[in-house]
């Protein structure tokens, strides 16, 4: 048997196979496991969890970010365009925020409202139901268009170019095998699965990584290294690929990410995603049932600075491979042509690894397609049980809620099978990701921000700055479909007279919208009825709350975050 085999080879159908069955077991035990020690359903234990050891969470907060746009669209960005999307990824220290700022905000509002909050229910507890209802309108939106079917599509992709499968199969066949495990695992089978394929995830990207170098070195990891950026340094007419700003107007990489303004925009979606996004902060808000408060923010707050330790990695184990699979192509040493780059982790995996490992580590990868898609199902459920049933059909029983959560999980389901081929007709799918990110990021970090930082801000004004931004984002999107991002030659006055909205560069746009969201709330909030005095309270701290706050985080809680600080910051040092 050739070993060295740049092929999918029997031996990794039938470990692949095997392990998948391994892993179906271990969670099928886990979550049996669960039901029994809670005698009977539970909606808010199926939805968020119980608590889980703060390693559990770190990996569980990783695994919910990681998905197949990781696995293609990250991957091939870096064989095309090399680190100029790390801003996107180098965000561990955003994820700090979550545990040291967000944690004990949302604990405070869990006491305040005697129960686990949905992100929903602190804007309707801060503004308006209004506004809470729009909130979750506007995420199940987002999910279905840019979460589900964009996982589900670029899941196709890898599988067709990893396991010869054809598309439609892969892309079907993962949103309904995951759509199956989230029904019936719940939360508890996410946390599970996410703390089997995270190791796995993890050490077979990083066989690629070392292989793929070695293999472009000459057996030398570090000549391979050399190799890689003496490459990438003379792509895109030698102003290069391995530097993460982009200052010259000269640099066809300026005009997608101009100067700084690329940091900005991507923190701005960061903020959004690593502290307000439902399917990331319900990894830690599962964490707030039944123990003392200073237990709780410790373990949630120490799960979210693992995460950030972990969140550094996808840039070694995704983009920078992508950066190697463009040099081997560029010197035949991989099958990759420059229309393929979104093949090119797929076919490191397939042409570095030897036989036997590329079924083990695919078993990672399976894990993580699912793990990621059955998040978004989760928090879908989430935000139509908590927000929309429970209000409708108060005092019904655990299971119906529970029923409930699972009928919302097919519906998102069915609407992301029926939304792939609308995402294919788009054009770039991973540029159509980030530009929706960023015309939905401003209204969320102005709203959530503001409502947290500042006791001026009234209710009508979060309405109307959520609403508001939300509006002029979709005709934003709408204006980019019709003249292709701004690109398209459009005539007539209309077009004349509107080129500044629909022409400006997508990040500026986004930093502009931050700006005009803020000002508009802060002189709505001049005319209109002032927050109540409970509202106000509820984003106070009391002395008591603070000593509780401060006991529960020690010296090495400091000493491993400023370790997150300091690593991200080294990134940028060495690849601004």
């Amino acid at each position: 048997m050739n070993w060295n085999s740049k092929e999918f080879m029997w031996l990794d159908w039938v470990i692949l196979a095997f392990g998948l069955i391994f892993v179906i077991w271990w969670v099928y035990r886990a979550v049996k496991k669960d039901k029994e020690a809670m005698k009977g359903a539970d909606s808010q234990d199926y939805l968020f969890g119980k608590g889980e050891p703060w390693y559990v969470i770190g990996a569980a907060i990783f695994a919910a970010n990681i998905g197949s746009e990781h696995l293609v669209g990250l991957a091939g960005t870096g064989a095309k365009d090399g680190v100029g999307m790390a801003h996107w990824e180098m965000q561990g220290w955003m994820i700090l925020l979550l545990g040291w700022l967000f944690v004990p905000f949302y604990q405070l509002l869990n006491n305040k409202m005697g129960k686990i909050i949905t992100m929903p229910d602190f804007l309707k507890f801060r503004y308006t139901q209004r506004t809470g209802s729009w909130l979750s309108i506007i995420t199940l939106i987002a999910y279905i268009l840019t979460k589900v079917s964009v996982t589900a599509f670029t899941g196709g992709i890898f599988f067709e170019f990893l396991l010869g499968l054809n598309f439609w199969v892969g892309a079907i066949g993962l949103i309904i095998l995951t759509g199956i495990f989230t029904v019936l695992g719940g939360m508890k089978g996410v946390m599970t699965i996410s703390a089997i394929q995270t190791p796995i995830l993890i050490i077979g990207s990083f066989l690629v990584l070392f292989l793929g170098l070695a293999t472009l070195g000459g057996g030398s990891i570090s000549e391979g290294w050399s190799a890689m950026i003496a490459h990438a340094s003379q792509l895109h007419d030698g102003f290069g690929t391995n530097h993460m700003f982009h200052w010259d107007e000269a640099d066809p990489m300026y005009k997608e990410y101009p100067g700084f303004v690329v940091f900005i925009g991507a923190s701005i979606i960061g903020f959004w995603y690593w502290c307000t996004d439902q399917h990331i902060v319900q990894r830690v808000l599962g964490q707030t049932k039944g123990e003392a408060n200073e237990v709780v923010m410790a373990r949630a707050r120490r799960g979210s600075i693992a995460a950030g330790y972990f969140k550094i990695l996808p840039v070694f184990m995704f983009l920078i491979p992508g950066m190697i699979a463009a040099a081997l192509a560029s010197n035949g040493q991989l099958s990759m042509t420059e229309h393929d780059t979104d093949a090119a982790f797929a076919l490191m995996v397939k042409e570095m690894l030897p036989a036997g490992i590329k079924g083990i580590v695919t078993i990672g990868f399976v894990c993580a397609l699912v793990t990621s898609l059955a998040a978004f199902f989760n928090s879908c459920a989430t935000l139509f049980t908590e927000d929309f049933y429970k209000p409708l059909r108060p005092g019904k029983s655990e299971e119906s809620y529970v029923l409930a959560g699972r009928i919302a999980t097919i519906v998102v389901v069915v609407l992301g099978l029926a939304w792939i081929p609308v995402m294919m007709s788009l054009g770039n799918l991973y540029s159509y990701l980030q530009g929706i990110q960023s015309l939905l990021a401003p209204a969320m970090v102005a709203v959530f921000a503001l409502g947290i930082f500042s006791k001026r801000i009234t209710p009508k004004a979060g309405e109307w700055g959520l609403i508001g931004g939300f509006i002029i984002g979709m005709i934003r999107l709408i204006t980019n479909i019709i003249t292709d991002t701004g690109n398209a030659d459009m005539q007539g006055a209309f077009w004349d007279c509107t080129a500044w909205f629909w022409q400006t560069n997508w990040l500026v746009f986004e930093v502009w919208l931050l700006v005009f969201l803020i000002v508009l709330m802060y002189v709505v909030s001049f005319f209109t009825k002032k927050p109540s005095a409970q509202q106000i309270e509820a984003i106070t701290f009391t002395g008591s709350y603070k000593k509780t706050i401060r006991d529960s985080w020690n010296m090495w809680d400091v000493i491993a975050t400023l370790g997150v600080i300091a690593l991200c910051a080294a990134f940028y040092a060495y690849f601004w």
